[in-house]
């Protein structure tokens, strides 16, 4: 009998390495390869044909056919805004997060919305029994004939069991623990992984069943497994937030049918998730009258506007070299605004150590945000508040320019509705548009005339 053939692959980006390496040479990860059996070619079923086995031909392209299917729309109306306004027919919408944050929560609401559409949702779990899915199930309130509970992490049976039913949704709960019989590798390894969705993605494309998948996360905060299963589906949501808060963010990071900048908040109650529809009010409830190193942006999450407050701690350096620590905004960025105040504003900022965050623990990474970072750091470096009725927009160049930045008369409008009576723009976005008369608009050119008017 011939000797089985081996190779070891980094289970964090499924490079492959014919012997074992302490540190994998593509994403620098250590102790990550993993032994796996290299199973022949004629044994290898290929999954990744989307027209369910028969033989297509090339077509042109206006001989295309193409049917329009309206999306289906929850009842959760950020989910929908995430998606591109609803979930499309036949996509392949992957779903990841840390552990406990509520991806199984949210699918399993979701699952009991979608099928009091009239659609049949098959809901296939790989770490719950029944029992454990049907009392979550209880606590928030979902109860329909057509939502069909499946223990089991057999493709093949799940396969089967697709084929039979044929349902309008499938939630698979998790991609790592489903395996491929026919892969020898373990559950969970890159092979496994990379099967199991191109599978998934067969079904979903030749049958037009909407799959949602769940995926766990490495520590790093990634999607586990190779990078190709972000590439293999439609839609990659992370939903995000701090464990110790009840908010939830379902940020999009790849949607085929949609923007990639969406953003949908959500509130963790005893009966499941609630979505939150006017996010400002949140990360704006419990701002300090007159706080020193507070500043307000109004900065846009895809299509949304909304308002949050950018918070700056400076201090007198003990050591030699100052420290530099952001929350919710890019270090790099806030190391670049800092150098700007410190060589245009004359601010003495190299020995101060630097703390800043993004309340509300959204994350923050437009250029718009410049003109509010750098009114937190000058506010906080000379201890004088800012106006709690003042929120400010605007790029900064390195030169000490504000230059302009898109939809504003957007984000003009929200602080306006908020109750904002004054908002700091760059002096270019002025032009061909008519302000709103119940909130003033400055616009300024530089940073030095900024600190003036806003700190003087």
């Amino acid at each position: 009998m011939a000797k089985e053939k081996t190779q070891f692959v980094c289970q964090e980006c499924g490079y492959q390495a014919p012997r074992f390496l302490g540190r994998c040479p593509n994403c620098g990860k250590w102790n990550t390869f993993v032994e796996e059996v290299i199973a022949p070619a004629t044994t290898v079923k290929t999954a990744t044909s989307l027209s369910g086995g028969t033989v297509t031909k090339p077509e042109k392209l206006a001989a295309v056919s193409m049917q329009k299917e309206p999306r289906v729309k929850t009842q959760l109306g950020e989910l929908n805004r995430v998606l591109g306004g609803g979930v499309v027919p036949g996509s392949l919408v992957l779903i990841g997060g840390d552990p406990g944050i509520g991806k199984s929560t949210l699918l399993l609401q979701v699952s009991g919305q979608l099928s009091q559409t009239g659609g049949t949702v098959l809901y296939v779990s790989g770490e719950e029994s029944a029992n454990q899915i049907k009392m979550r199930a209880n606590r928030l309130g979902v109860a329909s004939d057509n939502l069909y509970l499946y223990p089991e992490t057999d493709m093949s049976r799940i396969r089967a069991n697709i084929n039979e039913m044929k349902p309008n949704y499938v939630v698979i709960d998790s991609v790592q623990t489903m395996s491929e019989p026919e892969i020898t590798s373990a559950i969970g390894s890159v092979s496994q992984i990379r099967q199991v969705t191109a599978e998934l993605m067969r079904i979903a494309k030749s049958q037009g069943v909407t799959i949602f998948v769940v995926g766990h996360v490495t520590k790093g905060g990634a999607i586990a497994g190779p990078k190709v299963l972000e590439h293999m589906v439609d839609t990659v949501l992370y939903f995000e937030g701090d464990l110790h808060h009840t908010y939830r963010i379902l940020r999009a990071v790849k949607n085929r049918f949609g923007s990639t900048n969406e953003l949908g908040i959500f509130e963790m109650q005893e009966d499941g998730l609630k979505e939150v529809k006017n996010p400002s009010e949140i990360f704006l409830e419990e701002r300090l009258k007159d706080a020193t190193g507070s500043a307000i942006v109004v900065s846009m999450e895809g299509t949304r506007p909304i308002l949050v407050e950018i918070q700056a701690l400076l201090t007198p350096s003990v050591f030699g070299n100052a420290q530099r620590t952001a929350s919710g905004l890019d270090r790099n960025r806030v190391s670049l605004i800092m150098a700007v105040l410190e060589k245009r504003a004359n601010l003495m900022l190299q020995n101060q150590d630097a703390y800043l965050k993004a309340a509300g623990g959204v994350k923050l990474d437009e250029p718009a945000i410049d003109l509010a970072l750098a009114i937190s750091i000058a506010s906080s470096y000379r201890d004088k508040g800012t106006n709690p009725n003042e929120c400010y927009v605007g790029e900064i160049g390195l030169t000490g320019e504000v230059r302009r930045v898109n939809r504003i008369e957007d984000r003009v409008k929200e602080a306006s509705k908020l109750g904002f009576k004054r908002i700091y723009i760059p002096k270019n976005n002025l032009k061909d548009w008519t302000a709103p008369t119940d909130i003033e608009v400055i616009g300024v050119a530089t940073l030095g005339e900024a600190l003036h008017k806003i700190l003087a």
